[in-house]
């Protein structure tokens, strides 16, 4: 159900980014700072009372994608994030989705490690300041969310990297 609400989060954020202006930033800052909350306490809440299903660990990380590489892409044309950036990350994105589908066929799990929690975390570090854009209690939110982007993007690569290399290391190939 948590999972649900972070998909359902995903359109009226957008459409926050495409209304624009300084309201409608914070909303969906506030709408993405929710949504990342709602995904730690789903994870608690799943392990905690031993909930885990195979539907949530689709879903899961299909929410996850979706919030930040919606808020990615639309922060691009409005000249918070650069595109390039934003292209390495859905790249590895798809990336690594297709290596844990080809693995999965070969019953092979490819768990998510410490880089990949690094990589979401830095993401999301990245995401709620580029969202704000605007200088709030002289807090310059575009600059930090710029300098989390970087340390994003290089975690992005550095787990993507890791991901294949692990999987080729394996031998089944």
């Amino acid at each position: 159900m948590l999972t649900m609400s972070r998909i359902i989060v995903v359109p009226v954020l957008a459409l926050c980014l495409i209304k624009g202006g300084y309201f409608y930033s914070i909303l969906a800052a506030v709408l993405f700072i929710a949504a990342t909350f709602t995904d730690f306490l789903d994870g608690y809440i799943a392990r905690k009372y031993e909930m885990v299903s195979n539907l949530g660990k689709f879903l899961d990380p299909l929410a996850d994608k979706l919030l930040i590489v919606t808020s990615l892409i639309l922060l691009i044309p409005l000249d918070r994030s650069p595109a390039w950036i934003v292209a390495l990350i859905v790249c590895r994105e798809l990336a690594v989705t297709g290596l844990r589908s080809i693995a999965s066929e070969r019953n092979i799990v490819i768990a998510a490690n410490w880089l990949g929690k690094y990589k979401t975390a830095f993401q999301c570090a990245a995401v709620i300041p580029l969202l704000i854009h605007y200088t709030v209690f002289g807090i310059q939110f575009q600059l930090a969310g710029e300098f989390f982007l970087w340390i994003a993007c290089f975690f992005t690569l550095w787990s993507g990297f890791d991901y294949f290399y692990g999987y080729f290391e394996s031998g089944i190939i």
